[in-house]
This record gives C-alpha cells, sequence and structure tokens, in this order.
C-alpha cells in the first residue's frame, strides 16, 4: 500500500524560525505549562500515598502503574483516533478530563475523604486520558512543524519538559510542605485547563478522515505490523521498552527509596529532583547540535546507556545528608542528560519514517508495548523492593536498562547522520503496510 507523499507540514512552507510560528509559540507554551503541573502531582500524589495514607511498597508501585496501565489498550484507541479529522478536538478533551479527576483529589481532601482507592481511579482515569491526547499529538505535531524542523521542535518542547523537572519538584515540594500535597495537586489540574485553552485556538489543517475504511481491528492489526516490519522502529521499539520496563522498576521505587532509606525531607526531595534535572535540560539544548557532531543515530545509542545506568548512584547511596540528597541529584542529572539525547533524536526519526495515514495508529502500537510495559516494570519493582529490597531492586534497574542498548546496535539507527536522509528510506518502507 503507497503512501502519498508529501505530507501536509511538508507541503506548507515553514517559517524561518519556529520563534516566528505562532501556532507552535501557542502550543509550546500550552505543553510547558502542562509539564510544570505534572511534576508537582508527579510527586504529590505519592506522598499522599507515602505520608497521609501509609501506603507499603508494593502500593506505591501500583499506583504508578495504574498510571500507565490504560496504553496497553492504546493500540485500538490509537485506530480510533487515525479515523477521525478533529485531532485537536481529542486533545483538548483529554486535557479537561485530566484536569477534572485531579480536582476531586483537593476536593475529598477538604471532607478528609482521600482515600487509596480514590488516588488509583484518579491514576487511571488521568492515565487513559494521557493516551487519548498521545495518539492525537502524533499527527497534529506532523502537520503542526515542518519537517526540516523536526529536531528543532522537538529540542524545544523537551527543553520545556526538562526545565520544569527543574522548577517543577522544587515547587512541588515546598507546595506540599506549605499547603499540603491535595492542595499541590489542584496545581496540576490548572495547568490542564491552561494546555485545553491554549491548544483549543491552534487552527491546523488536518486531512479528512475516509469514512467507510477498515474496521479498527484491521486499522490496528495494520498498525502493529508496520512497527514490526520497519527495521527502524522494530529497533527503537525494542529498545525504549526495555529501558521503559527496568526504568519503571527503579521509578516506581525512587520517592520510596529516598523517604524512608535516605530519610530525606519532601522539599529535600523536590529540591533534589530540580538540581538533577538540569541535565535534562542540558541534554534537550545539546541534543540537536550533538547530533550534527556525531551523528543522530549515534546520538540514540549514547542516551540509551546514560538515561537507565545512573540509578545505580542511587542504589549505593549512603553517608551524610548532603552525600544522599546528592547521589538523587547527581543520578536525576545524568539519568535527565541521557533521557533527552535518546528521546529528542529518536522522535524526530519515528516521525520522519512514519507514513502520514498511519501516525495515530502507529503510536497507539508503539505505546501499548513501550508504555504498557511501564505498570509491569512497575508492579515488579515492588515485588522486588519488598523481597530482595530496595538497593537491589534499584540495582537490577540500572543493568537492565542498559542493555536496552543491545536493540539498537545491529539496526540501522547507529547509521542515522541526518533527518533529511531518512526520506528515502520512508518511501522505501511505506509499503509494508
Amino acid at each position: 500500500m503507497t503512501v502519498p507523499l508529501p505530507r501536509a507540514a511538508e507541503a506548507r512552507p515553514g517559517p524561518a524560525s519556529l520563534w516566528r510560528d505562532r501556532r507552535f509559540l501557542r502550543f509550546w507554551a500550552g505543553q510547558s505549562v502542562s509539564q510544570f503541573g505534572d511534576r508537582i502531582s508527579e510527586l504529590a500524589l505519592p506522598l499522599i500515598a507515602v505520608g497521609a495514607l501509609h501506603a507499603s511498597a508494593p502500593q506505591v508501585a501500583a499506583l504508578t502503574a495504574l498510571v500507565w496501565a490504560p496504553n496497553l489498550l492504546a493500540v485500538f484507541l490509537g485506530a480510533w483516533v487515525d479515523g477521525r479529522s478533529d485531532k485537536r478536538r481529542l486533545m483538548v478533551l483529554a486535557d479537561v478530563v485530566r484536569a477534572l479527576a485531579l480536582v476531586s483529589v483537593p476536593v475529598a481532601a477538604l471532607f478528609d475523604a482521600v482515600t487509596l482507592g480514590q488516588l488509583y481511579a484518579v491514576a487511571v482515569v488521568t492515565g487513559a486520558a494521557g493516551v487519548l491526547f498521545n495518539n492525537a499529538y502524533s499527527p497534529f505535531f506532523a502537520h503542526l512543524v515542518p519537517r526540516s524542523s523536526y529536531l528543532d521542535a522537538n529540542s524545544k518542547l523537551s527543553t520545556s519538559r526538562s526545565a520544569s523537572q527543574i522548577a517543577g519538584p522544587a515547587l512541588g515540594g515546598v507546595l506540599v510542605q506549605v499547603l499540603t500535597a491535595p492542595v499541590a495537586v489542584l496545581a496540576d489540574a490548572l495547568s490542564f485547563l491552561a494546555s485545553a485553552l491554549l491548544v483549543g485556538r491552534i487552527e491546523v489543517s488536518e486531512p479528512a478522515a475516509g469514512g467507510g475504511g477498515p474496521s479498527m481491528l484491521t486499522r490496528a492489526r495494520e498498525g502493529l505490523r508496520f512497527v514490526v516490519r520497519h527495521p527502524y522502529l522494530r529497533a527503537s521499539l525494542g529498545c525504549c521498552t526495555t529501558v521503559n520496563f527496568f526504568t519503571f522498576v527503579g521509578y516506581s521505587l525512587t520517592v520510596l527509596f529516598a523517604s524512608r532509606e535516605l530519610d530525606l525531607s519532601a522539599g529535600g526531595i523536590g529540591l533534589a529532583f530540580g538540581v538533577g534535572a538540569t541535565g535534562g535540560l542540558l541534554g534537550a539544548v545539546l541534543a540537536p547540535a550533538l547530533s550534527r557532531r556525531i551523528g543522530v543515530g549515534r546520538t540514540i545509542v549514547v542516551g540509551a546507556v546514560l538515561f537507565p545506568a545512573p540509578i545505580a548512584l542511587l542504589a549505593v547511596a549512603g553517608g551524610p545528608l548532603w552525600v544522599r540528597a546528592g547521589a538523587l541529584a547527581g543520578a536525576e542529572f545524568l539519568s535527565g542528560l541521557g533521557v533527552m539525547l535518546f528521546d529528542v533524536n529518536l522522535n524526530s526519526v519515528q516521525t520522519a519514517v512514519i507514513p502520514d495515514r498511519l501516525r495515530s495508529r502507529v503510536a497507539g502500537a508503539f505505546s501499548t508495548v513501550n508504555y504498557g510495559v511501564r505498570p509491569l516494570g512497575a508492579l515488579l519493582g515492588g515485588l522486588l523492593g519488598s523481597t530482595l529490597g530496595l538497593r537491589a531492586a534499584l540495582l537490577t534497574a540500572a543493568v537492565g536498562g542498559a542493555l536496552s542498548v543491545l536493540w539498537l546496535l545491529p539496526s540501522p539507527i547507529p547509521r542515522v547522520r541526518t533527518i533529511d536522509e531518512l526520506s528515502a528510506e520512508e518511501q522505501e518502507f511505506s509499503t509494508v503496510a
């Protein structure tokens, strides 16, 4: 099945700079605000479970797992999204749903009625809405940003994400200590409303959805088949799935480990996360420059190892308070640097090689496998933490995650120098679906 080219984003001339593209700037602003809110909730919700509800390691891990569990159905949701032309409206709807779910936490807190069951429900609802947003995001981004600006746009979006990881946890820690965790969650709810307002004002020319096409199941199968047969996507999926599984073994236990084993306060944890997140900011800024120097593919390989390996620093942390806090900050710094080198370049490669008509279903198929393993990793983290101990679980996460690079080495990805050279590859493999 040949996919017609060029795409909508390629057909329109791009601005001289994304700084002059008001539509992209509006989208960037919405995502930046939302990212800052997310960092607060990522700290506040586990602290509610650990502090107010005295949750155990498996219970805290389950909370993390439930956020990502809806991704197991992403392949079907992506197939459904591909059949709709109103991607922007779906993204706005997802933001509003997430805001309403999060608002329920401070409302329940007013009546001293927050329960672990409610936190689980909020995790599932926000996770499902996030899947909807992400599946609509891929085609929306491709029509919003010219192909020549993929790396630049992903770098800018990742820079905001990294900046949020610097200030967000520190702000979240302060809000939790001063206003309590449930009130801190309200900030994230408001950030989703701001994102909905900004995204809702962006006009993007989206192709009309084809009516009377194949069934949703057929489209879902088509997306999975394309990913499995495509050499770039198959290798990147294997790598991402492995690294996500093992990093979530560690991620699900990080706040618990920092609180109980390292004996850090909520403010101290937030500050360490914020300081460490400067690595992500540095990585997002450096990713395009490093890819120009050593190539896009080699930068992805470096990031694949540097992202999970620093978890080992946390596993061996001990000593005085400043050493314990420094180990947490250092692990976060190196990991953030690695994930941005990995994400900025790999996201650009994927955007370049996926045909336009398959974007949402491929994103759904990718999310089902890649993000679907995150809850499994989180649950394994809880199990390992309660049986082998938290330090052993974190060390397992570091070693297993670093081995994800083995998926990339025999693939064509390490040989990619620039995004532009992928045009011929894309046309060659556009018939596999």
